[in-house]
């Protein structure tokens, strides 16, 4: 009987946000397949756990490798845990390969559901998340960068990217030219460490911050997603019933936001960008609102 493969989502910074069935499956497991395995040693002391399996490591550069070994050992009947430096394995980490070989030879594959900066950004920064698609790491040269954010600009769900700190102020300076400098987003940086940093502004505005700082940290980045290319011409007309009823579905779009834990000027900025219409039309349905 085949063994097999848990996938374990590790702490992205405070350590006392692993579950204590993380601790059971690292100590318990036959192999332990670690990004790296120094991190892994000081993770398994902070939890007070001593791994009694074999530990190895599993990494971008030997994990086609590794699979191979892996997969003969799930075969022999043994449990594998697989973890990487922080978040779930095979979520822009290593472990694809590894998962995909398992599942071909029919190998059992469960999961430890853990910490994730992807969905920690998405919940914290009030922007949409009923529908919302994932990009990882965009291409690190310039020109590449810039044709996929040309290919993402029209993008109508909530866009969530991962960043190196390094070329953060690139980057955001891309994505302002490619999206427009209105378009809503939001910097998080070291979630859950001790220098936790929540940035909510327009992208010009990002990069302003961004530019003549030292950024460190891991980051992620949320943005707003592309407007309607506009509105209904009708819900425009001053007076009309469809732009009173176009007015009710910003003011409640706003303290949606609101009640989420955005301020008002953010999240007027946010709804106004996702309709494509002035601040100004925002605010003043918020305003009609509060006097009704």
């Amino acid at each position: 009987m085949s063994g097999t493969l848990v996938l374990c989502g590790a702490p992205i910074g405070d350590v006392r946000d692993a579950s204590p069935r993380l601790g059971e499956v690292l100590a318990s497991a036959d192999i332990v397949a670690a990004e790296d395995t120094r991190r892994l040693r000081r993770l398994t002391a902070a939890l007070g756990i001593t791994i009694s399996g074999r530990v190895v490591s599993c990494f971008d550069a030997n994990e086609a490798s590794r699979a191979d070994f892996l997969l003969a050992q799930l075969r022999a009947g043994a449990t594998v845990a697989l973890i990487t430096d922080a978040g779930m394995p095979a979520v822009s980490d290593p472990g694809f390969r590894v998962v995909a070989a398992a599942v071909a030879a029919g190998v059992s594959v469960s999961v430890v559901p853990g910490p994730s900066a992807v969905t920690a950004a998405l919940a914290v920064s009030g922007l949409p998340t009923d529908r919302w698609v994932f990009e990882g790491f965009l291409p690190r040269r310039q020109g590449e960068r810039r044709s996929r954010l040309a290919e993402l600009a029209g993008e109508r769900r909530t866009l969530v990217i991962l960043e190196a700190p390094h070329r953060l102020p690139a980057t955001l300076d891309d994505l302002s030219a490619a999206f427009g400098g209105h378009r809503m987003g939001v910097v998080c940086r070291e979630l859950t460490k001790t220098w936790e940093e929540i940035v909510r502004d327009d992208l010009a505005g990002l990069c302003e911050w961004a530019h003549g700082r030292e950024i460190r940290g891991e980051i992620t980045l949320v943005l707003a997603g592309a407007p309607p290319a506009s509105p209904p011409a009708e819900a425009m007309v001053a007076g009309t019933p469809a732009a009173a009823a176009f007015a009710v579905t910003l003011a409640a779009e706003v303290a949606g936001h609101e009640a989420s834990g955005t301020p008002r000027k953010e999240a007027i900025a946010a709804v106004a960008a996702a309709h494509g219409v002035p601040r100004r039309a925002v605010y003043d349905a918020v305003v009609a609102a509060k006097a009704r």
